[in-house]
């Protein structure tokens, strides 16, 4: 049995780093003097290193998801309050916020709700949640989009810019009722909606219901294909709740009057209470 070859660090390290494996690079030495200290095998050696390549590959790969998906770092599940949304199931949003059938079947997400009422928040923490989960997510407000696929359509890129959006498992399509057919030729967003149909999954945030999207839309008959396209598979939130910038406006003003309250009262208080009656 022919012996085995040695290699020093020096040669390893470049070895390692022209295979990419920049974590065993970085963690070999360390493992290497423990499994001689204690007796590890070969494969247990060879194993642990493997496992702590693949976590750190897997933890990059999430980091660069989360980069490009441009969502909100702040906006996830864990500062979501569902108590100020009661119509809205913690248990529901938690079973999507784990993908599986839905995406796989390129089912969608509606929310509908007056501005302000964590529409947003909530579509942005579940898509914090998908890029966990492995899933790669892009966020992006309806009117933007829109614009970038009417320049593609433009250049003749339109098939070509649908397919590189084809890579997100879920596009979530922030407030939707914002695009206006006066401002861009909004069917564009007709054709991303049928092109990712039964295929890949759309999370839309809207501030009017169904019946106000035929300002979006070009025509009533591509509002109405659009719409049976969206709600095929889908599951819809309605979140008819107070605005949150609203509530914590009048929360800030309840909070100063009650202060100047307790200041007047307390002005009140010194004034009457400087003197002390002695009883004889």
């Amino acid at each position: 049995m022919n012996a085995p070859i040695p290699h020093d660090s020096a040669r390893l390290t470049l070895m390692l780093n022209e295979l990419r494996l920049p974590t065993i690079g970085r963690l070999w030495p360390e493992f290497a003097q423990r499994a001689d200290k204690e007796g590890w095998q070969a494969t247990r050696l060879l194993g642990a290193l493997l496992e702590h390549e693949l976590a750190e590959r897997a933890k990059r790969r999430i980091e660069r998801h989360r980069t490009e998906s441009r969502l909100d770092p702040t906006k996830t599940l864990a500062t979501f309050d569902f108590s100020m949304v009661p119509m809205v199931s913690k248990a529901h949003v938690m079973a999507l916020a784990t993908g599986d059938a839905w995406l796989e079947k390129g089912a969608n997400v509606l929310v509908f709700g007056p501005p302000g009422g964590g529409k947003s928040h909530l579509g942005s923490a579940i898509g914090h949640s998908l890029i966990d989960a492995g899933y790669r997510v892009l966020f992006t407000r309806t009117s933007e989009l829109v614009q970038k696929l009417q320049a593609a359509r433009q250049s003749l890129q339109l098939p070509a810019t649908l397919a590189k959006l084809d890579r997100f498992d879920l596009i979530i399509l922030d407030d939707l009722s914002y695009a206006r057919k006066d401002q861009a030729e909004t069917s564009v967003l007709f054709e991303l909606i049928a092109e990712r149909y039964e295929r890949r999954s759309l999370l839309i945030t809207a501030n009017q219901p169904f019946s106000g999207w035929e300002n979006v839309f070009p025509d009533p008959g591509m509002t109405i294909a659009a719409i049976d396209r969206l709600v095929h598979h889908s599951t819809i939130f309605e979140m008819n709740v107070e605005s949150y910038r609203r509530r914590t406006a009048t929360d800030k003003q309840s909070s100063r009057r009650q202060s100047s309250s307790d200041n007047d009262s307390h002005d009140d208080n010194d004034e009457g209470g400087g003197a002390t009656t002695m009883t004889p």
